[in-house]
């Protein structure tokens, strides 16, 4: 059904302003952005169509334009409609770590890395670089491997950060798994960069494995 033959308040953006985006269902949320559907799908069956293929929206936030690209219905419009929203929901956790200590707020680091790359296909390794008072200088996905692996180059990481003048890192990488527990090559690693680091007067203040749903941190955990 057309959203413009449902009840008031039953439309998406009726029942938004209204209630709030939080009594929106998920679908309903989507399909506020989709607008319309396509030829016998209303837009409520493309949107539950759209998560399903991406896997939620944990999914459709880490989603390529070719991922995208091969669901029915998603036109070129409607795909730079999406991917500008998840753009803006990654700038807008940047802007945060770099207006304030990454310590300080510890989930906020979380939060990006989970969305940069909690639902990645394959594993790839990642540096926040950080100023003196432990503010984003910059983020960098730095290597990309396999389903189960990476290579990671300390040379490489020790060039970036003095590159970018950096005084602290965090590292960060996924496992596309899902499953976010550290492996002993994860921790031989992180000692690895961490003595690296030390020579150029770098601090490694944390490495965040990332998995679907949960960061763990090597740091909390006594392994740095």
């Amino acid at each position: 059904m057309p959203l413009k033959d449902l009840p008031a308040e039953q439309r998406p953006r009726e029942k938004l302003l209204a209630r709030g985006a939080g009594a929106l269902a998920d679908s309903e949320l989507l399909a506020l952005l989709l607008r319309t559907g396509y030829r016998g799908h209303g837009v409520f069956a493309l949107a539950a169509q759209v998560l399903q293929a991406c896997g939620g929206f944990a999914g459709l936030l880490a989603a390529t334009p070719d991922t995208l690209k091969a669901i029915k219905g998603l036109g070129p419009a409607k795909r730079a409609e999406l991917l500008a929203v998840m753009e803006m929901a990654r700038r807008a956790l940047a802007e945060g770590l770099r207006t304030a200590p990454v310590l300080d707020a510890p989930g906020k680091a979380r939060d990006f890395l989970a969305l940069q790359l909690g639902e990645r296909a394959q594993e790839v390794f990642a540096v926040l670089f950080l100023d003196g008072q432990h503010r984003l200088l910059q983020f960098e996905e730095l290597f990309t491997g396999t389903l189960a692996q990476t290579s990671v180059y300390p040379r490489e990481v020790v060039k970036r950060a003095l590159a970018l003048n950096a005084g602290a890192v965090i590292l960060a990488h996924n496992h596309p798994s899902g499953v976010a527990e550290p492996s002993r090559a994860d921790e031989y690693l992180t000692q690895t960069l961490k003595s690296a680091l030390q020579l150029v007067d770098v601090r490694v203040l944390d490495h965040l494995v990332v998995g679907r749903g949960q960061v763990v941190s090597l740091a909390e955990r006594g392994l740095l």
